[in-house]
């Protein structure tokens, strides 16, 4: 990455896989480079930039909850993506 911040998003991981609970809920992710993150950690990644095609939004209920970036394609939504 340049200075500039030009390219990051090319360098940045992305989320490949995730892990479900019985409700169907998000527990865990996978990421690009292998790694296996929780919730927590994971929203800290998706927070301060680390993890590329996902945000973080506040829910109704006051908590943060991490999504995938809108872009049309419903095939790499979080809950599309293979479990591991």
């Amino acid at each position: 990455m340049d200075v500039n911040g030009i390219g990051q998003a090319d360098n940045r991981e992305h989320i490949v896989a995730v892990q479900k609970n019985g409700d169907g809920d998000l527990t865990a992710f996978q990421t690009s480079s292998g790694a296996v993150l929780d919730y927590a950690s994971a929203l800290q990644a998706v927070q301060s930039g680390q993890l590329a095609g996902v945000n973080v939004f506040k829910g109704k209920d006051g908590e943060q909850y991490i999504r995938g970036d809108a872009d049309g394609d419903p095939t790499n939504n979080l809950d599309q993506l293979p479990l591991f």
